[in-house]
């Protein structure tokens, strides 16, 4: 591969931040550009550009002005928009599915559809285009019962109903909401993890595995959010729990983008649940997780870079490396995410952490006077010997924090400890 590379990496959140600064360290890389980025990014040497991850044709035109090699993409809605499409079409590299790969987020019905065709184990389920219908669909369910809005949501799109008011409530407020499709589903039960799988065509690697903490709140209890925190490596997970992982859940997925001509370049996230029957989706996403790239990413001792070239060149993918180190996040939100962030949160300076360290998201200001700009705002990161000195490093610095509009989990990372 060539060095002196110039890159983009799309979006502006941690993710983005994560991917940036992975990037940044490879020694084949001259340049890191991030559009629109955030403010934090000029701690970790990336410039950012300020055009909207929306605006596809600014970021065609940018990256063919400056010239560069390959673009990452990080969020879901700009894949969904065709970015790859209008990119490939005008020569430009790019790491990111193409839009009709994409819909195996930006549709359920369609990812299930998928699941079906190529037999990949997941939730038994039935899609309803009315509210109506779908209420009647209630009858074949036992509670509690998933619902799940068809479209994009953030993450925030899924409601576990324990009763059939609450079903119902659910079901009418997403078909008001504007959602043609809702799809049921029985509530599996049972551990839930991530799984980054880097494809190119008909290849893949496998990055480091994490686990995500979905609700809001302490021991899990209120509504699903973009994700309040994750951890890597999985303690928990047994090796041949993983083994069936792959051979039931990634392979079947890998042989229906080969048989269903995807050409998929990018990574294919899977959400998945090791139930009492087997590993089973839940979802399928194609990007990095957010918040779990940020703890994923310093695990791999490749070089990032040399990873993702070899994908957007359909070169042989290399076996990812893990080191031995324990990484822990907690996300910090404004007060009233996930349903009414509170905007300009004052944040102030940050203290400089000896264990920790910070990755940056919806954040506006400067560096002497950060304002939280709305949602998740940044992730404290530790990286240890193992996840009880991770865990205690975060929430150390955490609590010398004087963040009175903001909030954040006080038990990311326990279930590995708990269990």
């Amino acid at each position: 591969m060539k060095d002196d590379l110039v890159l983009l990496v799309v979006g502006s959140g941690g993710r983005e931040f994560a991917v940036a600064k992975k990037l940044k360290e490879s020694r084949h890389v001259k340049t890191v550009y991030c559009a629109p980025g955030n403010v934090g990014m000029q701690t970790i040497g990336v410039e950012t550009v300020p055009i909207e991850e929306t605006d596809l044709d600014g970021l065609l035109d940018f990256a063919q002005s400056k010239h560069v090699d390959w673009t990452f993409v990080g969020p879901e809605n700009v894949l969904c928009a065709g970015i790859t499409d209008k990119f490939e079409k005008a020569g430009q590299k790019i790491f990111g599915p193409n839009q009709r790969a994409a819909q195996l987020e930006g549709s359920k019905d369609y990812a299930l559809r998928f699941m079906n065709k190529y037999d990949v184990p997941t939730a038994r389920h039935e899609t309803f285009t009315s509210a109506e219908t779908c209420i009647a669909g209630l009858k074949d369910f036992a509670y509690p019962v998933v619902i799940k809005e068809d479209g994009l949501a953030g993450g925030k799109g899924v409601t576990i109903a324990q009763n059939e008011a609450v079903a119902q409530e659910t079901i009418k407020e997403m078909f008001a909401g504007g959602q043609t499709a809702v799809v049921l589903e029985e509530c599996l039960v049972g551990p839930e993890y991530s799984m980054f799988v880097v494809v190119s065509e008909d290849q893949f690697t496998i990055l480091p595995m994490a686990q995500d903490h979905k609700r809001v709140g302490d021991g899990d209890k209120g509504p699903n959010t973009g994700g309040m925190g994750s951890y890597s490596p999985l303690p928990q997970l047994k090796k041949e729990d993983r083994q069936r992982m792959i051979h039931e859940i990634v392979k079947p997925t890998m042989n229906g983008l080969v048989q269903g001509n995807y050409h998929y370049c990018g990574v294919l996230y899977i959400g998945l649940m090791m139930t009492e029957g087997g590993p089973k989706v839940i979802e399928y996403n194609v990007r990095l997780g957010d918040p779990e790239t940020q703890v994923v990413l310093p695990r791999v001792k490749n070089d990032f870079a040399e990873l993702i070239d070899a994908a957007v060149n359909h070169e042989k993918l290399p076996e990812i490396e893990e080191n031995d180190q324990s990484v822990l996040g907690v996300v910090v939100c404004s007060k009233g995410y996930p349903t009414h962030p509170a905007p300009n949160v004052k944040i102030g300076k940050l203290p400089h952490g000896t264990n920790t360290y910070i990755d940056y998201a919806n954040v506006k200001g400067d560096l002497d006077n950060l304002i939280g700009d709305g949602g998740r705002l940044l992730m404290v990161i530790s990286e240890a010997d193992n996840l009880v000195q991770a865990q205690d490093n975060v929430y150390s610095y955490l609590s010398k924090l004087d963040l009175p509009d903001c909030f954040y989990r006080h038990d990311i990372g326990n279930r590995a400890l708990r269990d």
